[in-house]
């Protein structure tokens, strides 16, 4: 067990699947925010995001059934076991918080260690001294989560049952009960798909485990971290059914994924190595836990790459994109991927400006940032300057693409742009009107904006000098504002 790493509620471990979608969850397993879930994807990498699968309720059964009686056969929890059978009473791996803050069970198996390296893996243990390992993944490049359930050490005769918890919500959003949701199922030999509403993906599970349909609904999971925040903080979920494995027989894997990525062949149980086997050595070749951590925000947009600002909220923002990647993937010399962040961002140019951030489900793009655009400048710069140290060549058709925006950036600055964007006579930038919040400092409170920096504020204007000096790079044209600039920056900002 990593000492560092806490098994609490506050506690938190993050999956990302490389478009913008995740799994997360606490250290301890009750989920506190309305964004934990097990498969939360992007209809649109890396926006629009869905929550599929919230997350499970799983116990175990220790001791030996009957002969003839199933895996599915194991009691429920609150249910009696059958006459003929030799069971101890369930016990749970998982507990979950319900309004107002009760926490069920009140007993559950001990969490005997977390670890976070290459991914989530709990050890629980039994009242009995049984040991089980949970580990969870999820898969670059795809919607999709790997979990697997063993028992360590002695395998005595164990079943595990999992209730999968669903909705097919907008991240931001709240799941209620409702008759519109669908418990029906699909599917037959190890493979199940859900389709919970009508324009939502489908749910695809993937298991080697039997299953048996027991709709239910559970209402009333709270989430503190969001009644914390001041926002609504309960939630129903719906359960389609139940599924169960003989642990002492073979551990128990369950893959899900939206429908049109579940792996159409294959075992379960087959599929689950070689996605770990690809899975481990992918993060193997990242290097550092520095490195691994920060190949979570690189994600596709299009046919490119961007970077998200950060989860669990946040999608790609401009301003945060190009300050990233000169650490994320231009020092790190993963200049390929640079390359395909810059081409991407580059057609986004619209009079001059980069958009601030992308919104879900395909709404116009926010163009209230006067520094987006300037940060990308000095990420071409940089990423040219790596490039060159690497004693790699730059094509005519990027050298071209990349001057194409470069100065589109900077000639739409200098002509003047939205929000009184526009070069001043003295060679610095001035910006800004009642009303929008352009910089860094944008909180903005209803139509209150709370540091509205209207004028030459000092970092647009060191942004706004380097900028004409790459500029000059392409085109000879802005070496005398360059030298204005300069000159007013000097006098203007003597400390």
């Amino acid at each position: 067990m990593n000492p560092s790493t806490p098994i609490d509620e506050r506690t938190e471990w993050l999956e990302a699947d490389g478009l913008g979608g995740f799994a997360s969850g606490t250290t301890a397993g009750p989920r506190t925010r309305r964004y934990h879930a097990l498969l939360l994807s992007a209809r649109t990498p890396p926006t629009d995001r869905i929550v599929l699968v919230n997350g499970l309720d799983a116990w175990v059964q220790a001791g030996s059934a009957s002969d003839g009686q199933s895996a599915s056969g194991a009691a429920e929890p609150g249910a009696s076991g059958s006459p003929g059978h030799d069971l101890a009473g369930p016990e749970y791996l998982t507990r979950q918080r319900y309004a107002p803050g009760v926490l069920a069970p009140d007993q559950a198996a001990v969490v005997e260690s977390f670890r976070h390296e290459p991914w989530p893996t709990w050890t629980f243990r039994l009242q009995d001294g049984t040991r089980i390992e949970q580990e969870l993944f999820v898969l670059r490049g795809l919607p999709m989560v790997a979990v697997r359930w063993r028992l360590v050490g002695e395998r005595r005769p164990t079943t595990l049952s999992v209730r999968p918890f669903l909705s097919g919500r907008d991240s931001h959003a709240l799941h209620h009960a409702n008759p519109a949701f669908r418990f029906e199922h699909a599917g037959a030999d190890g493979r199940l798909w859900w389709t919970p509403y009508e324009g939502v993906p489908g749910i695809g599970a993937l298991h080697n485990g039997e299953y048996r349909a027991a709709p239910e609904w559970y209402r009333s999971f709270w989430y503190a971290e969001e009644q914390a925040r001041g926002l609504d903080a309960e939630e129903d979920l719906a359960s389609p059914g139940v599924l169960s494995w003989q642990l002492d027989r073979e551990d128990a894997v369950l893959i899900l994924a939206t429908a049109d990525a579940l792996p159409p062949r294959g075992s379960a149980m087959d599929t689950f190595l070689r996605l770990r086997a690809g899975e481990e050595s992918r993060r193997a070749r990242l290097g550092s836990p520095l490195r691994r951590a920060a190949d979570a925000y690189l994600v596709r947009r299009g046919a490119g790459m961007t970077i998200v600002a950060g989860y669990p909220w946040f999608t790609d923002w401009g301003r945060d994109t190009f300050i990233a990647m000169r650490g994320l993937s231009i020092a790190t010399g993963r200049l390929l991927l640079s390359r395909s962040i810059l081409l991407e961002w580059a057609g986004a140019v619209s009079e001059g400006m980069l958009p601030n951030r992308f919104v879900d489900r395909g709404g116009a793009p926010e163009f209230n940032s006067v520094d987006a655009s300037l940060w990308y400048v000095i990420a071409v710069h940089d990423y040219l300057e790596a490039l060159a140290a690497s004693g790699d060549t730059l094509s005519r058709e990027d050298y071209r693409a990349f001057a194409n925006a470069v100065l589109a950036i900077v000639g739409g600055y200098r002509r003047g742009t939205r929000y009184g964007i526009r070069a001043d006579s003295d060679g610095l930038l001035a910006a800004g009107e009642p009303g929008v919040q352009l910089t860094w400092m944008d909180a903005k409170v209803g139509d209150w904006v709370v540091t509205p920096r209207i004028g030459k504020p000092v970092e647009i204007q060191a942004l706004w000098v380097n900028a004409l000096r790459v500029a000059e790079r392409f085109t000879p044209e802005y070496r005398p504002m360059l030298k204005r600039g300069l000159r007013s920056f000097h006098a203007r900002f003597w400390n």
